[in-house]
């Protein structure tokens, strides 16, 4: 998957693009963490249970010039993309994604479009 300007997961309601005004110690103090390659990387599971472990990993990475990212939802192990909008027995699961791309829209990280 390549480096965007806009993402938009399959069946969401919603796309998402950097917000102009993100720095660096914004995606530090947001939960980011940058990668050796200087991209910032953020990983967050979205379970239905809390600490149940079963569940769908969100991924998001930003490139090192902060104008472009990558938005992902896959399985446990990282390596099948899932469609979590599909099936209305994740509309727990739903929720927690929207729940946590508005908190980061909130702070100034994204931008709904």
């Amino acid at each position: 998957m390549a480096f965007q300007t806009s993402v938009h997961l399959e069946d969401s309601k919603a796309a998402y693009r950097l917000n102009p005004k993100v720095k660096k110690f914004t995606l530090r103090d947001n939960g980011f963490v940058e990668t050796a390659s200087g991209n910032f990387q953020f990983e967050r599971l979205l379970e239905a249970v809390p600490n149940s472990g079963d569940g769908f990993k969100l991924k998001i990475i930003v490139n090192r010039e902060l104008n472009k990212l990558k938005l992902s939802i896959t399985d446990m192990s990282g390596l099948r993309l899932v469609n979590i909008f599909k099936n209305d027995k994740n509309q727990m699961i739903q929720e927690k994604f929207y729940f946590q791309m508005q908190t980061l829209i909130d702070r100034e990280v994204f931008e709904a479009e």
